[in-house]
C-alpha cells in the first residue's frame, strides 16, 4: 500500500483502513470480461488507500511511484468502469479538470473558493432549492455531482481584495 507521505495531496487524504466495497472489485471486472492485470490491482489499491476527490493525473503518479510502466489510458479506461460499478464517481473541478470521488455515498456538487483555493461539498438538501427552480422553471434536470460553483469563501469575502 501507500505511505502517508505519496497519499497527501490537496484534496484527497490517506484512508486509514480499505473499504470492504474494494474487496468484489476483482470479481466485478471480470464478470465484465476484464481481466484483473497487474495494472488494475494497482490502481484499485491506490483508490483503496484514497479518500476523497483526486484527479486522473494525480492517481497515474501515484500509480507510477510504485509501477513507473503505468499507462494513462488503463487507468482512465479502469476509472470508466470503476464508475459504472459505483466505487468512484467523476466531477469537474472549478479548473474544468476532471476528479473523482472515491466510494461516493451520495450525490452532491461542490464549492471551489478561489481566494484560498478550499472546496466543500454541497449536499443534494442544500442544492434542493435550486434543483427544484431549474425543474420547474426550465424543466431541466440537474447532474448535482457535476455542479462546481466558484467564488469566495467566508473567510476570503471578509478581507479586502
Amino acid at each position: 500500500m501507500i505511505d502517508q507521505e505519496q497519499a497527501s495531496t490537496r484534496s484527497a487524504t490517506p484512508r486509514p483502513s480499505p473499504d470492504p466495497r474494494w474487496a468484489s472489485c476483482r470479481e466485478q471486472l471480470r464478470a465484465r470480461g476484464l481481466r484483473w492485470t497487474p495494472q488494475r490491482r494497482l490502481l484499485v489499491e491506490v483508490l483503496a488507500d484514497t479518500a476523497g476527490h483526486i484527479t486522473g493525473a494525480e492517481l497515474v503518479e501515484r500509480c507510477r511511484v510504485l509501477d513507473p510502466a503505468t499507462i494513462p489510458s488503463t487507468v482512465y479506461r479502469t476509472l470508466d468502469v470503476l464508475e459504472e460499478l459505483g466505487l468512484v464517481r467523476h466531477a469537474h473541478g472549478p479548473d474544468g479538470r476532471e476528479e473523482y470521488h472515491v466510494l461516493p455515498r451520495t450525490e452532491h456538487g461542490h464549492l471551489h473558493c478561489s481566494g484560498c483555493g478550499g472546496s466543500w461539498d454541497i449536499e443534494r438538501a442544500e442544492a434542493a432549492e435550486l434543483v427544484a427552480a431549474l425543474r420547474r422553471d426550465r424543466g431541466f434536470e440537474m447532474d448535482l455531482s457535476h455542479l462546481t460553483i466558484s467564488g469566495r469563501c467566508a473567510g476570503c469575502a471578509a478581507r479586502p481584495a
